[in-house]
């Protein structure tokens, strides 16, 4: 009788946790929900059609500007993991813009992807700090030489990725950095897309798709922008 009570405990408590192990992903093709979850907008953003499928076209003015609000955190929970986002970066964006933050609740804790713009190229800034922000937790990846600016005004597809040790980012599949810094896991908290959570720095550009994978991924596995039909 105790196995038979085991095995049903398993049945109904072990089956949530398998697919919570499973990568998360998000298409933006709507201005209500993201993967079903309801959205809640801030400015103007737009549905676009684009070469690669529908899209949400953001327009940031540094502290003004379009965003999505989301009550969900989807790397709550998971140490290691593969943050992946396909977006195009505008010309006509600030210098400095935050374009995806995911951000705990009642705490510094966040993981970010943020951009600079120089002279119509960008950088990535890949950012993971745990609460307190100390040195230690605090892992910030940006490289703004001439070998890692990329021409705006086209699709890319960047990824952080942390293995519980390292964390690094990397654009359409190339390293652009690496650090080594102790992170915790998440916990429950909310998303901001075309923006920082606090609704400052606003990004000028399309949204196509992102994903969350409780696991480190390698290149060959991550993201890549669609071909064109």
């Amino acid at each position: 009788m105790k196995k038979l009570l085991v095995f049903a405990a398993c049945a109904t408590l072990c089956l949530p946790l398998a697919s919570a192990q499973q990568p998360v992903t998000w298409r933006f093709d709507s201005l209500t929900q993201v993967a079903g979850l309801p959205a809640t907008v801030v400015g103007s953003p737009k549905l676009i059609d684009t070469g690669i499928g529908k899209a949400i076209h953001f327009e940031g003015h540094g502290d003004t500007g379009d965003a999505i609000f989301l009550d969900n955190l989807p790397l709550a929970g998971t140490l290691t993991y593969t943050f992946e986002l396909i977006f195009r970066p505008s010309s006509a964006g600030h210098p400095e813009q935050r374009i995806f933050h995911l951000q705990e609740a009642g705490s510094q804790s966040r993981r970010m992807f943020e951009i600079r713009i120089h002279d119509d190229k960008w950088c990535l800034d890949t950012v993971a700090i745990n609460d307190p922000p100390e040195r230690a937790h605090s892992g910030v990846i940006m490289n703004c030489d001439p070998q890692h600016l990329f021409p705006v005004d086209r699709w890319y597809a960047v990824a952080a990725v942390y293995d519980g040790k390292i964390l690094r980012g990397f654009v359409d599949g190339v390293l652009q950095g690496e650090i080594a810094v102790t992170l915790q896991p998440l916990s429950k908290g909310g998303t901001s897309v075309g923006t920082r959570f606090n609704k400052r720095d606003f990004f000028t550009g399309d949204m196509f798709s992102a994903r969350f994978t409780p696991k480190t991924l390698t290149p060959d596995q991550f993201l890549r922008v669609p071909a064109k039909p």
